[in-house]
């Protein structure tokens, strides 16, 4: 049997049985396989990469059940052993960073902040909206900009004004930079908690995790797909939904699969001859089936980035996603599906096959329509291949043992990194903030509460000048003090109260402070200076009672203001003058 063909199943016309695969180079076209849970799909799946592996292929599979890539273990030959990258988010002890915005080059940046989004749809469909993905797509593109930056900065430029304002001085997109700067800088408190809060719900769903947060919060990546497509290295991706959650499971294959598109894309820098055959495996690709996906299924091929594709039914994928793949796979599997499935797909197997022979399909029988040298062929039926036994020992804890040493990372010193990384801004970063020498030393609280460390502001101690650091936003009308002078200050305003316990009527007429009384004419004309205490409230009532109208002040202000009329010009001052004249002795009348 020769490398170039995997070998698959049997033929079955005329009860002759003859074995028959498919071409490595018609495979750059994809396989669809489609059929019910049970069928026979995972056996053919695990067939064909068994045959890959032994052939020396590179070779990857992503599964969210578990049971598929525990089981290629097994078949993995003492040569290969250093070959596989056993990823598995479930190994707590020994956690893989994987970071999605690692240093990525600036043509690149779009389809990296594209399939984030795309990602993040798809889980939370029922909940997107425009300024959801518009806040977002923004904080992915400006992180993606930082050095040593992780998706946990997505929570993080967020919330912490400091750290963003370190961000944004590395930002060179001017479009990201204006809406950082321009536009959310200027939000209202009210409007920003709007747009960041939907956000923070859904990503802290995952960074807070902390099994998914261990891979995608640590700075460097461990593994490389570049180097493992080129190097034909064997990437078993191990995403059981029973251990690390649907969701979970959900995003980690969907980030995998589009780093996978890059490292792929990224081969344009060699020719097409250069480029080995990457082989990817994807069972229930519906999981992971995001928008972006559409594009790979398009643009793979060219790159030697080998699909084949495994799910159960067609109303699990979208339509755009549906259509990209019933267009540009070019081997077409099925096994026995539903009566719905089986309408769609008579389109494609007629007239030699109808529906209700899609339908009453036993198990490990199939119809397909086989790519042979670039031509896709009339559909015919055919046996799958049974399973290929186990070998008689098997390497599986080595395989383990080597993928933990090579490329995990001890548990305690993967949280310690993301402790480090996630520690408050320095105040010397923030621009507004002087610095700690020109300051002095500054003095830290060292409380905490029972959901964590708090975060600290800079302040300044407002009886002795101390540069200090307090766990609450400083605000000019609150007072703050130091460790050495707060419980001075704490008994002195104690010493206060006692005084107050012990002489009130005294603390009451210390502490009074009176409304302004109402002014008489004469003494705001004469601008006498007031003093609003009690006593002189109650002198003012006595000399109102007194006193009466102020004639002579009343009659300066007439005056002043009929020597103002005379002075300013008008185009009625004439009519004015005859028919509404103001003498002095008018004024007199008073």
């Amino acid at each position: 049997m020769k490398n170039d063909i995997v070998p698959f199943a049997q033929t079955n016309f005329r009860n002759q049985s003859k074995v028959f695969g498919i071409k490595n180079s018609d495979r750059r076209n994809h396989m669809y396989v489609i059929g019910k849970t049970g069928t026979g799909k995972t056996t053919l799946l695990r067939n064909m990469m068994i045959s890959d592996i032994l052939a020396g292929n590179g070779v990857a599979v992503v599964d969210p059940h578990g049971e598929f890539a525990e089981s290629i273990l097994d078949y993995v030959p003492e040569t290969r052993i250093k070959d596989v990258v056993y990823f598995n988010p479930a190994d707590l002890d020994y956690p893989i960073a994987f970071n999605a915005v690692e240093q990525v080059a600036v043509k690149e940046r779009h389809l990296v902040s594209s399939g984030l989004i795309s990602i993040f749809k798809k889980i939370w469909a029922d909940s997107w909206g425009p300024r959801l993905e518009y806040v977002l797509r923004n904080a992915i593109l400006a992180l993606l900009e930082q050095p040593d930056s992780t998706l946990l900065g997505v929570m993080r430029i967020l919330s912490d004004k400091e750290y963003r304002k370190k961000a944004i001085e590395n930002v060179t997109d001017p479009v990201v930079r204006q809406f950082w700067v321009d536009e959310f800088g200027k939000y209202s408190s009210k409007f920003e908690v709007e747009a960041v809060a939907p956000i923070q719900n859904k990503v802290g769903q995952f960074l807070t995790n902390p099994m998914i947060r261990n891979i995608v919060g640590q700075q460097k990546s461990r593994i490389h797909m570049r180097q493992i497509m080129d190097e034909k290295k064997i990437l078993i991706m191990n995403l059981s939904k029973g251990r690390v959650g649907e969701d979970s499971s959900m995003l980690m294959g969907a980030m995998l699969i589009t780093k996978i598109q890059q490292a792929a894309m990224s081969r344009i820098d060699m020719s097409e001859e250069a480029r080995a055959d990457f082989y990817l495996y994807v069972d229930e690709f519906q999981n992971f089936a995001t928008e972006s996906f559409a594009g790979i299924l398009s643009e793979a091929r060219k790159y030697r980035l080998d699909l084949t594709l495994a799910h159960q039914y067609v109303a699990q994928l979208d339509e755009k996603v549906r259509d990209a793949v019933v267009g540009n796979a070019g081997t077409l599997i099925t096994f026995r599906i539903g009566a719905d499935d089986a309408e769609f797909f008579e389109k494609e197997f007629s007239p030699e096959i109808m529906a209700l022979d899609l339908v009453n399909l036993p198990n490990q029988k199939i119809y397909l329509k086989l790519m042979i040298d670039g031509v896709t062929s009339r559909a015919f039926s055919a046996n799958t291949l049974p399973p290929i036994p186990k070998p008689e020992k098997s390497f599986k804890d080595e395989i383990i043992k080597y993928s933990r040493e090579t490329y995990g990372t001890a548990r305690s010193t993967v949280e310690e990194e993301i402790q480090k990384w996630s520690a408050p801004v320095e105040a010397a970063l923030a621009p507004h903030h002087l610095s700690g020498d020109a300051r002095g030393p500054v003095e830290k609280s060292e409380r905490k509460t029972e959901k964590g460390d708090l975060t600290f502001h800079d302040a300044t101690c407002d009886n002795c000048g101390k540069a200090i650091q307090v766990p609450f936003l400083p605000d000019p009308k609150r007072k703050t003090y130091c460790k050495t002078c707060l419980p001075a200050m704490k008994a002195q305003a104690a010493k206060k109260k006692e005084t107050a316990a012990a002489h009130p009527e005294e603390t009451h007429r210390e502490m009074a402070v009176s409304a302004p009384s109402a002014l008489s004419l004469g003494d705001a004309l004469q601008g006498t200076p007031q003093k609003f205490t009690a006593q002189k409230r109650e002198a003012d009532k006595e000399k109102k009672q007194r006193r009466g109208p102020d004639v002579e002040g009343l009659r300066d202000i007439l005056a002043q203001s009929l020597e103002g009329m005379r002075s300013a010009p008008s185009k009625t001052a004439g009519a004015a003058e005859e028919k509404n004249t103001i003498t002095l002795e008018d004024i007199s009348r008073f």
